[in-house]
């Protein structure tokens, strides 16, 4: 379970650079950063799901309940990848219409989905046994 630990870690270094790359580009431009960032209100879409994700993972493992490491795996990867989508996109005014990121972008979604709906999964089941059923 350790690894939603790593996953959160991933999120809040990539939640940090984002935040200081926004910050330089915007407000004290230098030449080449400033044109780097070509989609500001993509890059603050990462820069709330990197948080977003961090927090999940977090959570989760502070919820004291033993998770499936698959499943914990699955939000550590998903949850540092789904925001990274966007980070890209933010970089490249092409980005949604490539094959190579389509694919990236449905192979982080399943990834993330797997292990969300299945520690969802595993929620309701700890809290359908305490309450006896």
């Amino acid at each position: 379970m350790e690894i939603l630990l790593i996953g959160a870690a991933a999120c809040i270094t990539a939640l940090i650079t984002s935040a200081w790359l926004m910050t330089f580009a915007k407000w004290f431009p230098i030449n080449g950063v400033d044109e780097f960032v070509v989609d500001y209100k993509t890059l603050i879409r990462a820069h709330v799901d990197y948080a977003l994700m961090a927090l999940f993972g977090l959570g989760f493992y502070g919820l004291g309940i033993e998770l499936p490491v698959v499943a914990c795996w699955c939000i550590a990867v998903g949850g540092f990848s789904n925001p990274t989508i966007f980070t890209i996109a933010a970089f490249d005014p092409n980005f949604w219409n490539k094959k190579i990121w389509k694919i990236y972008t449905a192979l982080s979604f399943v990834v993330s989905s797997v292990g969300f709906m299945w520690i969802a999964y595993v929620l309701f089941k700890y809290a359908l046994a305490k309450y006896g059923y």
